[in-house]
């Protein structure tokens, strides 16, 4: 079985015998869903897959292998009307070097738009001269009001692929920077008005965007109006990632070679990569598919174990660079919000289809925005609000790394990874807990904040032994081998540890 881990090709995919979750039945509703199109997911969701899916259906260019790449998938047996009917402009705007200031953004974006415009008319043989007058324009709306004028009336269709991650890093650094490109005026809105003007003349025909958040749909639909944002649509759900029928076919190989049942396989996979959940009507949650095809590819068949880590390394990095993004606006308040995520497990908040920087950034805007990065995700609706919550055991590791480094930061302390390391170890395996504990008292005693004072001492005792034994009694709990439970009080300096006997409550 070969696994389309990393893989975004959707021809290399189909050709060379990778396995393929087929979302052509997508199509027909996205054609009937409008013209020009927005659908943002969190990073290593199959964003770019998926769109190149939508290139080699379109593409009139593929017409002649239209049988070979779709005739076994949904859309092969019952094609949509506009199959293989456009010129396809494709544009990814990843990898533009954000460090060096505006002007270096804006020669990295305006080449960017040239090469794949100039590639365009390569491809589909328009004369050079063509291509001379695009490379002659300066600025990025220029050019493609240039392209535009060129083809006359040739209807093309465009894919955009990352349109925000260039943006994202540079909200991330500088406020006033993201403001400048993509406010009135920037470079960014100038390309985008460009291809509203493009929709008008008939020239620009179906339009279709990928990204990670709506960070610049207020400055791409000031000048852009027309399209229409499907991310929170109960409809599209599951359009971009993994259902959980789709992760068991995925799975069942392992389960054939191997002697493991699917359920639990599939409720392990379940607990470290599901979660998602895109509008509150959605039938099911959905799986991250890159996380779920790493752990297929790296599945150790001879020994029949988890890939160890549970976590790509590539993607632990990917997620590490969007946390920078939790620091714009007010870096307390929105380690309040995270804090209040880790203690209550939910967070409360009004979401926000797009944002508007100019006018702020508030805890509804930062909640909104872990949302649509996918580290916190729908749970359900209330009077306040749109309740989100943790989706999965790899982000809730990515969180507490965020708040180990955020407390060294804050308080000009290290907690050292190996100690604890070493100290989780002795529990794991021995029932050990005195060397988590110091590490809990040395931490707390470098961070000298005092928050509860004696006379409530006895009742956060009582309250967190009750705590504990309602957790005992619940059955999954209750069923573990070998189970032991400690409940830890602190005042802020020291840490009192009460070792709770099962047996008391009912357990042997």
């Amino acid at each position: 079985m070969k696994i389309p881990y990393g893989e975004s090709n959707f021809k290399k995919v189909i050709t060379e015998g990778f396995v393929y979750l087929d979302k052509t039945d997508y199509i027909p509703q996205l054609e009937a869903a409008g013209s020009h199109l927005f659908l943002l997911r969190p990073r290593r969701f199959g964003k770019s897959l998926f769109l190149s899916m939508l290139e080699y259906y379109y593409d009139v260019a593929y017409q002649h292998e239209f049988d070979a790449l779709f005739g076994k998938l949904y859309i092969g047996q019952q094609p949509a009307p506009l199959r293989s009917s456009y010129q396809v402009l494709f544009m990814d705007f990843s990898g533009i070097d954000t460090d060096a200031g505006h002007d270096a953004v804006l020669q990295r974006f305006t080449s960017k738009v040239d090469m794949h415009l100039q590639t365009f008319l390569r491809r589909y043989a328009y004369p050079d001269s063509y291509q001379d007058a695009i490379r002659e324009k300066v600025t990025p709306a220029d050019k493609m009001q240039q392209f535009v004028e060129l083809l006359g009336e040739h209807k093309f269709l465009l894919l955009i692929d990352e349109y925000d991650h260039f943006a994202n890093s540079i909200l991330a650094a500088d406020m006033k920077l993201f403001l400048r490109i993509m406010g009135k005026g920037g470079f960014v809105r100038s390309f985008y008005e460009t291809l509203k003007t493009a929709t008008q003349r008939g020239t620009l025909d179906r339009l279709f965007v990928t990204g990670v958040t709506p960070i610049m749909l207020d400055s791409m639909t000031s000048g852009f109006n027309i399209g229409q944002n499907l991310s929170l649509h109960e409809d599209f759900n599951e359009a971009i990632g993994f259902t959980k029928a789709e992760v068991a076919r995925l799975l069942q190989p392992l389960v054939d070679t191997c002697s493991v049942e699917l359920e639990q396989l599939l409720a392990d996979v379940t607990r470290w990569y599901n979660g998602y959940r895109f509008n509150l009507k959605a039938s099911e949650t959905v799986y991250n598919a890159n996380m779920v095809l790493y752990f297929a590819k790296n599945f150790d068949l001879r020994r029949c174990e988890y890939p160890d880590p549970m976590m790509d390394e590539n993607i632990a990095s990917d997620y590490g660079k969007i946390m920078g993004m939790f620091s714009i606006g007010n870096r307390d308040t929105n380690f309040a919000v995270l804090d209040e995520l880790i203690n209550t497990e939910e967070v409360t908040a009004q979401q926000r289809r797009k944002f508007e920087f100019d006018k702020g950034f508030d805890r509804d805007d930062f909640i909104s925005l872990l949302a649509y990065m996918g580290f916190i995700t729908l749970y359900r609706k209330t009077l306040a609000g749109e309740t989100f919550v943790i989706p999965n055991y790899a982000i809730r590791e990515f969180y507490f790394h965020y708040f180990k480094v955020e407390l060294e930061r804050r308080n000009q302390m290290s907690i050292p990874n190996h100690t604890l390391r070493l100290a989780v170890e002795k529990l794991a395996l021995y029932a050990d807990m005195q060397p988590l504990v110091d590490e809990m008292v040395r931490a707390l005693q470098l961070l000298s904040n005092r928050d509860a004072k004696e006379a409530g001492w006895l009742a956060k005792k009582q309250e967190g032994l009750e705590q504990v034994q309602g957790y005992l009694q619940l059955p999954e709990i209750a069923a573990l081998q070998n189970l032991a439970a400690w409940l830890l009080v602190t005042d802020g300096e020291q840490v009192e540890v009460v070792r709770v006997e099962l047996d008391k409550v009912g357990n042997s």
